[in-house]
């Protein structure tokens, strides 16, 4: 399961509309090989899920993860905090053993 905290899914609504995308679009979480730590977290907005995709939804957003990510995402939680110190999606992911100083990518 991949989670969103409420103030997570209201930025994702706010983003679907600034870059003007599909109110169909859906956020898609993956997982890349590159960073500092040996993984990265990439998300984009996506019409539609593929064969072999989970769909997860809180507050009324839906998150799509392929099945090879959600390997490495099972039992995560997405939040999105904002503030002086900076702003954008935080990633707690129980399956990371290290992670890097952006909180960007993370190492399993």
């Amino acid at each position: 399961m991949i989670a969103l905290t409420e103030t997570a899914a209201r930025k994702i609504s706010q983003l679907r509309q600034e870059e003007g995308a599909s109110t169909k679009a859906v956020l898609r979480v993956s997982v890349r090989k590159g960073g500092c730590s040996g993984f990265s977290y990439d998300l984009k907005f996506d019409e539609q899920a593929k064969p072999g995709d989970k769909v997860f939804e809180n507050f009324s957003e839906k998150v799509i993860v392929d099945s090879e990510s959600l390997l490495y995402l099972v039992g995560m939680t997405l939040d999105y905090e904002g503030g002086l110190n900076g702003q954008g999606f935080v990633f707690a992911n129980p399956n990371a053993t290290k992670t890097c100083g952006c909180g960007s990518s993370f190492g399993v």
